[in-house]
């Protein structure tokens, strides 16, 4: 469920595919119609958001894209990408806000004493927008043929205190995991 622009400057995109992979592919076909061309990661079992990039067989040498299936956004991949190269990130993750109205009071306390009351407080997030921009050192950090998500190989490149950037999404984005969320994008 992820497709990958390999370089800015090309219009080649990988699509992993397992469930329901041949609707998808009949949909998609060679990509020509929408003069790109396609080519499919065939998982054999789900392999996560980051596992199927080991299925590339040509890395790519430049920064690439790669972005969660289910979504639909007017975000620039090429602002994207010049953002990226300007922080020398090794991986850039695009972020939105997210804000939770929790639906009750909330109650500080220090032990059994009342500290502070708060009314029906909002809580603002940034989350994970689900699209990224990966340099080509990164496929060193993704196991051949093993379940992986992204949020692994982030976790993995802070771990190893490699530098990555966060990219804040302001454009039209919307996560299609839900059916209400569908027949949003269809209106749209």
């Amino acid at each position: 469920d992820l497709h990958s622009f390999p370089t800015r400057r090309s219009s080649n995109l990988y699509i992993s595919v397992n469930y329901k992979a041949d609707q998808i592919k009949d949909h998609f076909s060679d990509g020509s119609k929408w003069d790109t061309e396609i080519r499919y990661l065939e998982e054999k079992e789900q392999l996560g958001t980051a596992g199927a990039l080991a299925l590339i067989e040509n890395r790519p040498t430049d920064p690439f894209v790669v972005m969660n299936g289910d979504l639909m956004t007017k975000v620039s991949f090429q602002n994207l990408l010049d953002f990226h190269t300007e922080q020398k990130s090794k991986a850039t993750m695009c972020v939105r806000d997210y804000d939770f109205q929790v639906p009750f009071g909330v109650v500080e306390t220090d032990h059994t004493k009342i500290i502070s009351i708060g009314e029906k407080p909002k809580q603002r997030f940034l989350v994970n927008a689900g699209i990224y921009v990966l340099d080509s050192d990164v496929f060193d950090l993704i196991s051949n043929g093993s379940h992986q998500d992204m949020t692994d190989v982030f976790e993995s490149l802070i771990g190893a205190n490699l530098d990555t950037a966060v990219f804040p999404i302001r454009e039209y984005w919307l996560d299609l995991g839900q059916p209400d969320d569908l027949e949003s994008a269809r209106k749209d």
